[in-house]
């Protein structure tokens, strides 16, 4: 399995309208295990973004999807900053 863990710092009164668009349908995304949006608690700006995928090679082939594209561009003006990222390699995933 291949994952990422980031952030992103949202234009300052945005974050909702951020949360909104990364969960927006963006059809099927082949190898897409898990996707997770969440607020920070301690900071009314960030966004953390956590994915499982079955492979790096998944996760690339989602950026190419039209759907996903589309909310990238939708996206970018109400972020900003980029803050951490990072790639993972999940050893486990819970099915219950």
């Amino acid at each position: 399995m291949y994952g990422l863990i980031g952030s992103f710092k949202a234009a300052e009164g945005r974050r909702a309208e951020l949360i909104r668009l990364l969960l927006a349908e963006t059809g099927d995304m082949p190898g897409c295990l898990s996707y997770v949006v969440a607020e920070d608690p301690a900071d009314d700006v960030t966004v953390w973004v956590t994915e499982v995928w079955t492979d790096a090679a998944a996760h690339k082939a989602s950026l190419q999807l039209p759907a996903v594209k589309a909310v990238i561009a939708q996206a970018m003006p109400l972020i900003a900053a980029f803050g951490e990222h990072r790639e993972t390699r999940p050893v486990a995933r819970d099915v219950s």
